[in-house]
């Protein structure tokens, strides 16, 4: 005879394994149609089963956008994260190319985060976040700097912001293939020794 507790597990396994196949799908989707393409019949249609299961599971096609956005954050956290680096400058460059690699190796990803992909303007909670926390990474790497004295002490954030806007930019610029120098990725190394060189010499704000 099967017992309660049983019972119970058997009727939340096809739950979980809907929500898996949905949140797979939803990634297919968004890898092979890019952000445009999610939509709750096109996960629906790739996972194989109605529309109404992925309003069940999720509510709308924003609680799937949100389900990606956290993804792609969690993995730009792990892409930009320190390895161990005791110089400073060698944790923020480190950081600083493993930033395009990312975007480059996941353009779809990048583009639903960043760029114009169907995303309401407030972000939940839960994205926010997670984006915060992966931008809390690129932070702790310039606190790290001004703690061991590489840079000048001052406002950790608001140089981190700085050092974003100028690699977000030019991923940006390449991604959409609008450098125009022949070599992207020498022209981004030169852009970190260039910000390096900045920041090293600036004086404390």
């Amino acid at each position: 005879m099967t017992s309660p507790s049983e019972t119970r597990r058997a009727a939340r396994t096809p739950s979980r394994d809907l929500e898996a196949a949905l949140v797979a799908a939803a990634e297919a989707v968004l890898l092979r149609d890019g952000p445009a393409g999610i939509t709750v019949r096109s996960v629906a249609t790739e996972a194989g089963v109605s529309p109404m299961g992925v309003y069940n599971r999720f509510g709308s096609k924003q609680g799937l956008l949100d389900l990606l956005l956290i993804r792609g954050f969690d993995k730009l956290r792990e892409a930009v994260a320190g390895r161990g680096e005791i110089d400073a400058f060698e944790r923020l460059g480190g950081a600083g190319r493993r930033y395009r690699a990312f975007a480059l190796e996941n353009p779809q990803y990048y583009e639903l985060m960043f760029g114009s992909g169907p995303r309401k303007p407030e972000l939940s909670p839960e994205v926010t976040e997670c984006a915060a926390t992966a931008f809390g990474e690129l932070v702790g790497h310039v606190a790290y700097a001004m703690a061991t004295g590489a840079i000048a002490p001052g406002d950790a954030f608001d140089l981190a912001q700085q050092i974003w806007c100028s690699v977000h930019g030019a991923v940006v610029l390449e991604m959409s293939d609008l450098f125009k120098t022949p070599d992207p990725a020498a022209t981004y190394e030169r852009l970190l020794q260039l910000l390096a060189r900045g920041i090293a010499s600036a004086p404390p704000s």
